[in-house]
């Protein structure tokens, strides 16, 4: 009995320093409605500030001091960057908040160095408490204090200032706010403050169980995106009821069933969202989407159309022109864009955010290796394979995730594929764990460089063509029809969530036969394929391409794989890519694609008219 009581404590207080994070991201998600992926490097920010506080004043002065700073590193972040985004769609705010990611994590880096710091211990609470004849350290029990006392700060906020009446009602209904003459800045302003000082606290918090480290931030995210969702996104409430549940889960999980430990968290987000969509104390949308217009298919124009018989014509000669290495990058290229051109096809002309891509194509690649290692067949069935993994992945997968919507279906992609890379850690008979799996190469007669190239080629070229053929057919208008006026779509009688499901199933598809070329030209399959960085890479490609131009995903791969190769021979490279994803999603929305053909739409208006001529 004293055990299973000191492990509820353990869990308690776990879920404390879960619950300073969650609220920060909750708030900030229900004011502002961005999600904030930088948020666990502001709560990364305050562990490393605190540390160095405390060399000199001390850990009491450290805590508070470090989430003062990080609150206004916040604040900094709306002003120079988020807050030329309210507009934009969710899609951008996310990847602008991986750039500042990215930023962040090189700052740290050079400030702080590579190396783990431990912080001191709490004074006054280095000791332990005996309960039920099992002892629990002090500190654990003031971390449970310190979580109920913030609980009942917000609550006072929100129900005792007119601040806390401002936020709660820019929750309900922003725009409503708006007319009533609310000016939104200063409110957002300070709801990042407030919300960045959560995670700071958190952070700085942190200090005597675990060191200030670089990995902090993407550690705590996930858990912490997890815990908003399940609460119920922009409940605060909410926040703390999900912090709990995970926290002791992972608490007593670990005892029971300590193989499900990554995935349980995320197991139980997708449980949650497929019962109750909008989150345990979160509130259904009740506003529909205005209808627009539906938009027509954008087409290559005469100039795309001559670009990419240009460019067909310089990949089919590469070979001869080019060294090993090109033609190796190029091979990498292509799998990447034709991985990115599926989740555009979702995203772009189905409106089906995913943050979760990967699964699919981790699904390819490891149904290729399996179908090596297991069934010894030969590259050519185990191609075959890896896009019948994927799009039976993506069948059940979209099946549960087209009942949901905006956030909540990235949120359960993102759960899914996080289900399935703890899967690959963690089912280590049958993926080989973190050691992968190995020995995956071509047949024979695709064993070289320069055929395997036109083996990619030919798979990755067939299958973004097949997927731009489909943005211009009738299932394509049925998709964009759902995207831009589902109502007036379904009044009409069509089923949204089929052509929806059946939009996920082809891209998973797409994605799966990116995973098997990638298995086969890389000779091994690890965890990895399936992670949440490979899925960030997917959806920056597609952005930086262009979300609806047809050439989007092969100039997103090409730049980016570019970018990524070059920047990452300099030392901090991710501040400088992070910077160029800012500087895309801030003043090139319509990505690289869109850029040019505003560049050649102004030079067209330019030159004026044959006849304009000759009557000068």
């Amino acid at each position: 009995m004293g055990f299973y009581f000191a492990q509820f404590l353990t869990g308690l207080a776990s879920a404390s320093s879960l619950f300073l994070v969650a609220a920060g991201l909750s708030i900030i998600f229900g004011v502002t409605r961005i999600v904030n992926f930088a948020h666990g490097s502001l709560f990364m920010l305050g562990a490393f500030i605190a540390y160095s506080i405390s060399q000199q004043f001390g850990f009491w002065l450290a805590v508070p001091l470090a989430a003062l700073a990080v609150g206004a590193v916040g604040w900094l972040m709306e002003r120079t960057v988020l807050s030329r985004l309210y507009a934009a769609p969710e899609l951008f705010q996310l990847v602008a908040t991986f750039g500042l990611v990215l930023i962040i994590q090189d700052a740290a880096l050079w400030i702080w160095g590579p190396t783990d710091l431990l912080g001191p211990r709490a004074p006054g609470l280095e000791g332990v408490v005996d309960i039920f004849g099992q002892t629990v350290p002090e500190y654990d029990l003031f971390l449970i204090a310190v979580g109920l006392a913030v609980l009942g700060a917000i609550w006072w906020m929100f129900t005792h200032t007119r601040f806390g009446i401002l936020v709660r009602a820019a929750t309900e209904d922003r725009e409503m706010l708006q007319a009533l003459g609310v000016k939104p800045a200063r409110l957002f302003q300070a709801t990042f403050f407030i919300g960045a000082a959560l995670a700071g606290l958190g952070g700085a918090l942190e200090m005597p169980r675990q060191p200030a480290s670089l990995l902090m931030d993407l550690n705590i995210i996930a858990e912490a995106f997890v815990v908003v969702v399940i609460g119920g996104m922009g409940s605060v409430a909410g926040a703390f009821l999900a912090a709990l549940l995970i926290a002791e889960l992972n608490a007593f999980g670990i005892l029971i069933l300590p193989e499900i430990t990554l995935v349980a968290a995320f197991a139980a987000m997708a449980v949650v969202l497929v019962i109750r969509p909008y989150g345990l104390l979160g509130k259904p949308v009740t506003s529909q989407p205005h209808a627009v217009e539906i938009q027509p298919p954008q087409t290559f124009a005469r100039p795309g159309k001559a670009a990419a018989v240009l460019l067909m014509m310089a990949l089919l000669s590469l070979p001869f022109i080019a060294d090993s290495f090109i033609v190796v990058l190029a091979g990498d290229i292509m799998v990447l864009a034709l991985f990115a051109a599926g989740l555009q096809f979702m995203m772009g002309t189905g409106g089906l955010i995913s943050f979760g891509h990967a699964a699919f194509f981790g699904l390819g690649a490891y149904g290729a290796a399996l179908a090596v290692r297991e069934f010894g067949a030969g590259m050519e069935l185990a191609l075959i394979a890896a896009p019948v993994a994927a799009a039976t992945g993506a069948a059940v997968i979209g099946w549960f995730a087209v009942r949901l919507s905006g956030v909540y279906l990235a949120m359960l992609t993102l759960a899914a594929a996080q289900i399935l890379w703890s899967m690959g850690i963690q089912w280590q008979d049958v993926t080989g764990g973190d050691d992968g799996i190995l020995g995956i190469w071509p047949a024979a007669w695709a064993n070289g460089t320069t055929a395997y190239y036109y083996l990619t080629l030919s798979l990755c070229g067939t299958g973004i063509a097949v997927l731009m053929y489909l943005t211009r057919t009738r299932f394509g208008r049925l998709l964009r029809a759902g995207r831009d006026a589902p109502a007036r779509a379904g009044a009409l009688g069509i089923d949204i969530k089929k052509q929806s499901w059946a939009a996920i199933v082809i891209a998973g598809t797409a994605a799966g036969v990116a995973g098997g070329i990638f298995a086969f030209s890389k000779g091994s399959v690890f965890p990895d394929t399936l992670a949440i960085p490979r899925s960030v890479d997917a959806l920056v490609v597609v952005l930086l391409g262009g979300l609806h131009a047809p050439a989007g995903p092969i100039l997103g791969a090409g730049v980016f794989s570019l970018l990524e190769d070059v920047l990452s021979r300099l030392e901090y490279w991710r501040a400088m890519l992070g910077a160029s994803i800012i500087i895309i999603a801030l003043f090139a929305p319509n990505g690289i694609a869109g850029g040019i053909a505003t560049v050649l739409t102004k030079i067209h208006r330019r030159d004026p008219p044959a006849g304009d001529v000759r009557a000068a």
